[in-house]
């Protein structure tokens, strides 16, 4: 099983900003897989079902972003699975550049409150993540206001193709494996 989870924030205020796309990737392999965010369980939306013979849960935290932990940690426990086999996180990361991706094994959770309270909650940072580029904030902005901001003229045109091809990667997760994924995409 993997439980693919996309971190974002509640609220129609926070549609389509940078620190919402996890939201938007799991969105898109929904649509892909005919799944619908049905359920709530452990503060979450989730969709399930099966892709390429393998179940997936699909998965929107309702926490909000800095307590992201909370529910995957609960959904963890719910569904009885290794967080370093069958959990893929995926998130906006300031520390590269737009629409760049790069998926880890495992590793810290770096500037990223939502990443951070995940690792305090599962007590571990051995799991999968997939990074998505939203860049730096211009000149001295906010760092919290960018990233609740929305994408620039130019990159709102480009931010479908970067979802699109993030999905990709995700489903070529969950179809041939992490390794054949961080081979293509990294």
């Amino acid at each position: 099983m993997w439980l693919l989870v996309g971190l974002g924030n509640p609220g129609a205020q926070y549609v389509r900003t940078r620190h919402n796309i996890g939201f938007d990737v799991v969105e898109t392999l929904a649509a892909r897989y005919a799944l619908e965010f049905r359920g709530k369980r452990a503060n979450s939306l989730i969709a399930e079902g099966k892709v390429a013979g393998q179940r997936v849960a699909l998965v929107k935290p309702q926490t909000f972003m800095n307590l992201s932990g909370q529910a995957v940690a609960a959904l963890r426990t719910w569904y009885k699975i290794d967080a370093a086999r069958e959990i893929l996180i995926i998130y906006d990361d300031l520390d590269l550049p737009f629409a760049r991706l790069r998926f880890r094994e495992r590793g810290s959770a770096g500037t990223h409150n939502g990443m951070r309270s995940i690792v305090q909650q599962l007590g571990s940072s051995d799991f999968a993540r997939l990074r998505i580029g939203i860049d730096q904030p211009p000149g001295k902005m906010d760092v919290a206001a960018y990233v609740l901001s929305r994408f620039s003229k130019e990159e709102a045109e480009q931010v479908p193709d970067v979802i699109a091809t993030a999905a990709d990667a995700v489903d070529l997760v969950v179809r041939e494996g992490l390794v054949v994924a961080m081979n293509r995409y990294n």
